[in-house]
């Protein structure tokens, strides 16, 4: 993959790190650096990588695009290029090489699972070339690739031919291809499924890794001792009355243990409750003065236990359901530390129940205003939603 020429005089390895985000999303029908994956938007979470690596970062951005408008910022101090020309990621790659006059590693801001190690194999091959990419089964990778000034004589030739593939500038260029066995580091997002499947990637990740963190044949603790396992997250589904808070929840189930999450519940009754059948031999053994019963059957178990005073939330997520990956509550809107509140208008409520800025997302029917809002049928999206804030609901 290399032409032949006079002798080379080969480039330093690139000390600039350039997120291109300016894409339109016109398939996935929203701007996808702010999607959000583990707590972070995907503009956040690859502009931290690359400033990890480099000591200098920029955003490529298309004519008129501005950031801010999703919540998501910039996570390293970042100098912001606007395209030259438009239309495509070869533009912003010549935009940037034009720019800088040296070296540049370059990467989508769509790939959701994004590596350090994989950057660093690519700048290990960048010896006597202009341009160093992942290769997979023979698919070339161009949008996480470092490329040389060199490049940009056969790039700007093709732009100004109208012409936008990366790979058509190869063959005036001298090309490394890195060998990678797995596609994961590359994976982007175009479509509302590729999303889901990126969720469902990050879950998994998160679940390894909190399995490996666990000790063998370690017993649940009333409390998590220092060094142990992230405890559940924990989110609450809150509303005023008759607002549909148990009819969420029965559609946001199942939507999460599609995301390959294991989900718990705990109902709210600030009325009191009687869960055992009175004349029962469970409910005289509780009568009899027993602190703590339990019935037994082939596949449930009921455990009931007295209590002086009405155990925290935080508790019963740490007590109870520490073999969960998630707690939904229904219910406990003092308590909570991270809500969700549901408000539909036939309910008839004046406002809703959270102030502003106390409710994580709106779930509605009504033209509230918020920065997460959901309709009341989009439990895939709050779904998608609340696995995508994984790390963040594990901290109360």
């Amino acid at each position: 993959m290399t032409p032949a020429g006079d002798t080379y005089v080969p480039p330093g390895p690139p000390c600039i790190g350039v997120l291109l985000a300016g894409g339109e999303a016109r398939r996935l029908g929203a701007d996808k650096h702010a999607l959000r994956i583990g707590g972070k938007t995907l503009l956040e979470r690859n502009l931290a990588l690359l400033a990890s690596i480099f000591p200098r970062v920029a955003v490529s951005l298309r004519v008129g695009q501005e950031l801010g408008g999703s919540g998501e910022s910039l996570a390293a101090p970042a100098e912001l290029l606007t395209d030259a020309w438009t239309g495509s990621p070869l533009a912003a790659i010549v935009t940037a090489l034009d720019h800088y006059r040296e070296p540049v590693f370059v990467l989508a801001c769509d790939l959701a699972l994004a590596e350090r190690r994989a950057i660093e194999e690519v700048l290990e091959a960048f010896v006597a070339v202009d341009v160093a990419l992942p290769v997979v089964d023979g698919k070339l990778e161009p949008l996480h690739a470092a490329y040389g000034p060199a490049c940009l004589r056969p790039m700007r030739r093709l732009l100004e031919r109208g012409r936008h593939r990366i790979v058509e500038s190869f063959p005036d260029v001298r090309v490394a291809g890195v060998p990678f066995p797995t596609a994961r580091p590359f994976f982007n997002i175009n479509h509302p499924e590729d999303y889901e499947a990126a969720l469902r990637r990050e879950v998994q990740r998160l679940l390894d890794k909190q399995t490996a963190l666990q000790p063998e044949g370690a017993e649940e603790a009333e409390a998590p001792p220092a060094g142990a396992p992230p405890q559940p997250a924990l989110v609450a589904i809150v509303g005023k009355s008759d607002s549909g808070k148990t009819t969420l929840i029965e559609r946001l189930l199942p939507e999460l243990r599609a995301l390959g999450l294991r989900v718990g519940t705990v109902k709210h009754d600030v009325h009191g409750f009687e869960i055992d059948t009175p004349g029962k031999d469970s409910w005289r053994h509780g009568r009899a003065g027993a602190e703590a019963y339990a019935v037994a059957g082939p596949g449930q178990l009921a455990y009931v236990r007295a209590l002086e005073t009405e155990l925290p939330l935080a508790d019963i997520a740490r007590r109870y359901f520490g073999d969960v990956d998630m707690l939904v509550a229904e219910g406990y809107k003092r308590q909570a530390p991270h809500r969700v509140e549901v408000f539909r208008a036939a309910a008839g409520h004046a406002e809703p129940l959270c102030g502003p800025g106390e409710a994580l997302a709106i779930v509605t029917d009504a033209p509230l205003e918020h920065e997460r809002r959901f309709a009341l049928d989009d439990a895939a999206g709050l779904a998608r939603f609340i696995a995508s804030r994984l790390d963040d609901l594990r901290r109360y």
